[in-house]
């Protein structure tokens, strides 16, 4: 898989020189977002050598390198799920390309279920932790050591500052988002309603079949991850309607504005931000060599 993924990013590099610092992976019925971004060039999955392909309706199949606003990004139109069929490893492969291009920070999105009873449809909920226990871990076999350790600390698997950006832009756009622990199930099944009061009891406020592999294989690589979910059912046993995809999707495309006018704004403070901490190391650094002259 390493292998693949050093092709996959020697085959974007012949396309285009083109360094992001966010990567942003959109969730189903939320694809539309790619087409605000400014794109520089547009890399189909089909066209890099065994990258997965997704095959769910609502997940296109590649990717964008373009601008959002002034930050430069790669959005994966579309991820693939372990419940398509494909090994962990292919499941996280997407993310080791978009790190191996540069990126320095995740904004994961996703659809997902309301499992907390003050969560309505079609709310936006930040991601503040996760659950993973009932999937495979990304990270299970031989171990790069370059990459990131063997055990890594999953403590603040979301990173702190990049959530309090997101608080004061939804605040500024005065967008209601909610606060949330995210569990990820393989599905593709819906969950069942005695699923849904034992994800309840454990702490979770969502439910999803993506995101936090995902999320740890980022951390594991030292990225800098956060998260967005789009609340587009009630979860069975919350909500008395039969569950379906397109479902997900309408809801999706009724948030839409929202979730734009969110993620843009979001993405353009977070790369103020990157910008800031860039020029604030740089001037360390010429202090500390100045004052190793003066010695």
């Amino acid at each position: 898989m390493r292998e693949d993924v050093r092709n996959c990013v020697k085959a974007i590099r012949k396309i285009t020189d083109f360094k992001p610092l966010v990567a942003i992976t959109l969730g189903s019925g939320l694809g539309n977002y790619a087409q605000k971004i400014r794109t520089v060039c547009e890399i189909p999955y089909d066209t890099l050598p065994g990258f997965p392909m997704s095959t769910v309706s609502g997940h296109d199949g590649r990717f964008i390198l373009g601008y959002v606003k002034k930050t430069p990004v790669i959005c994966m139109k579309g991820r693939v799920h372990f419940y398509e069929g494909y090994s962990m490893d292919q499941v996280v492969m997407p993310l080791r390309v978009m790190q191996g291009l540069g990126a320095k920070i995740l904004f994961l999105t996703n659809a997902a279920g309301g499992l907390n009873e003050t969560f309505r449809v079609g709310d936006l909920s930040m991601i503040t932790d996760h659950i993973s226990v009932f999937t495979v871990n990304p990270l299970i076999g031989p171990n790069d050591d370059k990459e990131g350790p063997r055990f890594h600390d999953m403590t603040q698997a979301y990173d702190l500052k990049l959530q309090k950006l997101l608080e004061e832009t939804a605040k500024r756009l005065k967008i209601d988002l909610k606060r949330g622990v995210y569990v990820q199930l393989t599905g593709p099944s819906f969950e069942t309603s005695a699923e849904i009061r034992m994800l309840r009891l454990l702490g979770a406020d969502m439910v999803g079949m993506s995101t936090a592999v995902e999320a740890i294989v980022a951390r594991h690589m030292g990225m800098r991850v956060c998260g967005v979910s789009l609340i587009t059912n009630m979860a069975a046993g919350i909500s008395k309607e039969l569950l379906s995809h397109d479902d997900v999707k309408r809801a999706g495309e009724e948030a839409e504005p929202r979730f734009v006018r969110l993620v843009t704004e979001s993405v353009a403070a977070m790369g103020a931000h990157a910008a800031k901490r860039a020029a604030g190391k740089t001037a360390a650094g010429r202090k500390t060599k100045a004052a190793g002259s003066k010695r």
